[in-house]
């Protein structure tokens, strides 16, 4: 072997033996980092560092290897780490540009390098990372290299480097990604400057409409709407003169419009709502034809219809049905607008029929599911209902019950559909069997019956309808009224009535009208009448058809319930329960009677204590009751016979107490509160002998708290050593 051959064998063997040395250099880095061991991998990388001037073709992976390791660092936040490593990544990575990672990779490194200085400290570190986002940029310039560095000059408030950058040469995207950081940075005035800006510069862009639009939800976002309508009406009159708005930017503005009439229409502002859609009309063309138009046009009509302009709302359909005739939509909007008329529309409703067939794309968010058409075909018999188009109601169940495939939704259909039917022929019934006729009294009177009584059953039928029961009760008090009176009859009607009271009085419980208490004052005058006629053959109790009188007027607040209760009081053997429940009537919102209340709970404290064997449960809460109403709820309620009428009351309660049964602790611990808290009350306000004679009734009650004996007598003879002191 030559000489040469050997120096040239030696030299390759050294460096083979320098590249696996630098593998275990970084190997063992790699290894100390994942034991969290930093400054040992900081040794092992300067080592290797050392070696890349006889090793250059390293360069890429111990450049790329710090990298990862500031990406460890930074996903637990360890700032000080991961600005190191991607500071020596950047380093390593710029020793050889040949074998370097890359213009791309080393300033990925860099902005990354800047966000963590960003996040670090950005007081402290602002011109560190305006360095470091400048550096990426020069390396490799991307949008995102751009946005965060304005991101950051905006964090650092430095004004003329960030006016610098906006005046720079860059992408709409990024002029409008810009607006929208200086938005999210509270920096308003200046987000509209330059987006003013953005659309001069712009101005012959085809893209511009991007721009209009952002400006005018930026306006609108900021309650702006003045401004807004005039920015809305220029681009209008650019797009419909040659400066048309690309389809992606018209998409937006339409999307922007219809969002605001929406939400004016469901704010009941149906003038406004209209004219954000004739907004949106407006950028269509004359003549187009597509879905979105025939959206739009209904839309329209539901406002015109809103707003009682028939003729406005029908021309709006006929453009709908222009351009989508056979949507059920559409076919919707045609039936609307005939009931609204009063003319059933009959051929609209056999057409939603025939649509709902085919499956139906969701219209602004109203109906998703798949049994949308059928829901609209319920919702059509609604409206007619509404309307008091009975006829066209039964016919749009009629066809819902056709063409559903959901079995429940069909049923109730059905029942509805039977109540209709069923309510119709009842009335016709009605009519034809009061009207003179050739009918012998016997048959009219068989006639009547037989209806009266199929009335009855459909009313018991209707137990989870009230206002279904109600009507059918009433349809069969009025058919009885058709019978020679006798004992059952009046009876029946009695009840019909009592039962037509009880709900609408239900009814009314549901509703903030009060309509449906006068109706049951209505039923209940009526059910008076016939009361008397039986009273006067029998004995028969009225208690529960003033129980009934008593809630109605109550609820409507008429003075005339004191006479009712005093109707009851007078009743023979008046049940304390039914006293009671008048007195909690009494004082159910929106009804307010006090005095009223109290007096119906000192008769029914009465009746409990003369029965045999008092219920000392319901004559505790009677006096709990009492105590409650009458106690003063502050200084201006501190008079002499109030504190008199409660201290009586506090009696009644120490004799309940006092008997052998158990009674509840917490019941009695609320009574030395109340009491307690009176005696304080008088002594803020000086009355002492009053105040004393109060707090040693709270510790009259000390005796009867059983297992709280021990705990409440320590506290109660605490508070009372402070008070006397």
């Amino acid at each position: 072997m030559s000489r040469g051959n050997g120096t040239a064998s030696i030299s390759s063997s050294k460096e083979d033996v320098e590249k696996d040395l630098l593998r275990i250099l970084s190997y063992q880095a790699e290894s100390a980092i994942t034991q969290g061991n930093n400054k040992e991998a900081v040794a092992y990388i300067q080592r290797c560092k050392d070696m890349l001037l006889r090793l250059p073709k390293d360069t890429a992976y111990l450049s790329l290897m710090c990298y990862n390791f500031g990406i460890d660092a930074y996903s637990v936040r360890k700032y000080e780490d991961t600005a190191f490593w991607l500071s020596q990544s950047y380093d390593i990575g710029k020793m050889s540009m040949k074998y370097g990672p890359g213009s791309e990779v080393l300033a990925k490194a860099l902005r990354l390098l800047a966000t963590v200085y960003l996040e670090w400290d950005c007081a402290k570190f602002a011109e560190k990372a305006v360095n470091a986002v400048s550096l990426a940029n020069k390396e490799c310039v991307s949008t995102y290299g751009l946005y965060l560095k304005i991101k950051i000059l905006l964090r650092c408030e430095s004004s003329d480097r960030l006016n610098e950058m906006l005046e720079s040469e860059v992408s709409l995207e990024l002029c409008l990604s810009t607006v929208k950081l200086l938005i999210s940075e509270k920096r308003e005035a200046l987000a509209f400057e330059y987006l003013k800006s953005v659309c001069q510069h712009f101005e012959t862009s085809p893209d511009l409409g991007a721009a209009l639009v952002l400006h005018i939800e930026l306006l609108l976002q900021r309650g702006k709407e003045l401004l807004g309508k005039q920015k809305i009406e220029d681009v209008i009159t650019g797009h419909c003169t040659g400066k048309q708005l690309t389809p992606q930017a018209l998409t937006s503005l339409h999307v922007l419009l219809w969002d605001k009439a929406s939400k004016y229409f469901e704010a009941g502002s149906y003038s406004e709502a209209l004219q954000w859609y004739n907004y949106s009309l407006s950028l269509f063309k004359g003549g187009q034809m597509e879905p979105n138009l025939a959206k739009l046009q209904r839309n329209r009509a539901s406002c015109f219809l809103k707003l009682k302009q028939l003729e406005k709302a029908k021309e709006a359909i006929k453009e709908a049905q222009r351009c989508d005739p056979d949507n059920i939509f559409t076919q919707f909007s045609v039936y609307k607008v005939a009931v609204q008329e009063n003319e059933a529309e009959k051929g609209a409703l056999h057409a939603m029929g025939r649509l709902s067939k085919n499956p139906v794309a969701c219209e602004d968010r109203l109906l998703v599911s798949e049994d949308a058409a059928s829901n609209l075909l319920s919702l059509a018999a609604q409206i007619a209902l509404e309307n008091g188009q009975q006829e066209t109601a039964m016919k749009a169940l009629e066809i819902l019950c056709e063409h559903s495939k959901d079995q429940a939704q069909v049923l109730v259909a059905l029942r509805c559909l039977v109540r209709l039917v069923l309510s119709t022929i009842e009335k016709l019934t009605l009519q034809t069997i009061s009207h003179p006729s050739h009918m012998t009294v016997d048959q009219r009177t068989e006639e009547a019956n037989w209806f009266r009584k199929i009335a009855w059953n459909l009313a018991l039928q209707c137990e989870s309808s009230p206002d279904k029961m109600r009507d059918f009760f009433v349809l069969s008090y009025q058919f009885s009224q058709l019978c020679p009176p006798d004992r059952t009859l009046l009876m029946g009607q009695r009840t019909c009535l009592l039962m037509a009271a009880a709900a609408s009085l239900e009814l009314g419980r549901k509703s903030s009208h009060p309509t449906q208490f006068t109706q049951t004052l209505e039923h209940i005058q009526i059910c008076s009448e016939v009361w008397k006629t039986l009273k006067a053959s029998g004995a028969f109790s009225n208690s529960l058809l003033l129980l009934y009188e008593f809630e109605a007027r109550a609820k409507l607040n008429d003075p005339i319930v004191e006479a009712i209760l005093e109707s009851v009081l007078e009743l023979e053997n008046v049940e304390p329960k039914m006293l009671e429940t008048m007195a909690a009537l009494a004082m159910e919102p929106p009804a307010y009677f006090p005095l009223l209340c109290k007096k119906a709970l000192r008769v029914a404290l009465f009746l409990h204590k003369k029965q045999p064997q008092a219920d000392l449960a319901h004559c505790s809460k009677c006096v709990h009751s009492l105590i409650k109403l009458s106690l003063p709820s502050g200084v201006s309620e501190v008079e002499a016979h109030v504190l008199e009428e409660v201290w009586n009351y506090y009696e009644e309660a120490l004799s309940i107490i006092a008997a052998p049964d158990d009674f509840p602790e917490m019941e009695t611990l609320w009574l030395l509160t109340q009491a307690w808290n009176t005696g304080i009350l008088l002594y803020s306000l000086a009355q002492y002998p009053e105040a004393e004679k109060w707090c040693g009734l709270a510790m009259s009650f000390v005796r009867h708290l059983g297992s709280l004996q021990e705990s409440y007598e320590t506290q109660v003879e605490d508070w009372w050593r402070e008070g006397k002191g």
